[in-house]
C-alpha cells in the first residue's frame, strides 16, 4: 500500500491569491484529484494529526505544497512536526514560498524537505511551476510502501 492517497494533495497556503493561482493550474490535469487547502499552520497540524489522538482524523495526502509565511504556526515548524511524526515522516513535502532567506533554505533541507521553490512573482511562471511540480510529484515520483 502506498503512504497516503495517491490522489489527494494538501495545500498549506494563506495567500488566496496563491491558492487560486494553484487551483487553475492543477485542475485541468487528472493527477490530482482533490486538493485540501487549509490556511494556517495551527490548522494544518490539526488536519494532519487530529486533535491529540493517536491516528490522523482523515487519509494522509501524497503530496504536501508548503508555504513557509504562514500565521499562528510558521512552515517550518509544521515540517518539523511532519518530519517527527512517523505516521507522516515520509510524506512528500514541497515548499513553495517568497522567501529566498539562505536560513530558511537550510533549515527546511536540515529538516528533510523534498523540494524548494520560491514563488515566481510572473502569474504564468507560477502556474507553470505549480503545474509541473504536482505532476512530478504526484505521477513520476515513486513513494516508498507502507
Amino acid at each position: 500500500m502506498i503512504r497516503g492517497n495517491v490522489t489527494r494533495m494538501l495545500l498549506i497556503e494563506d495567500d488566496p491569491n496563491d491558492i487560486e493561482l494553484i487551483q487553475l493550474a492543477l485542475e485541468n490535469y487528472n493527477f490530482v484529484h482533490e486538493i485540501d487547502i487549509v490556511e494556517d499552520g495551527e490548522q494544518a497540524l490539526e488536519y494532519l494529526f487530529g486533535r491529540g489522538d493517536d491516528t490522523p482524523r482523515r487519509q494522509l495526502p501524497r503530496v504536501i505544497l508548503l508555504d513557509l509565511k504562514l500565521p499562528k504556526i510558521n512552515g517550518i515548524q509544521v515540517l518539523e512536526a511532519i518530519r517527527r511524526d512517523p505516521r507522516t515522516n515520509q510524506i512528500v513535502v514541497v515548499v513553495m514560498t517568497s522567501s529566498a532567506e539562505d536560513r530558511d533554505i537550510e533549515a527546511c533541507y536540515n529538516l528533510g524537505v523534498n523540494s524548494y521553490i520560491i514563488k515566481p512573482f510572473d502569474f504564468q511562471q507560477f502556474t507553470e511551476i505549480a503545474r509541473q511540480v504536482g505532476f512530478y510529484w504526484m505521477m513520476l515520483n515513486q513513494p516508498p510502501l507502507k
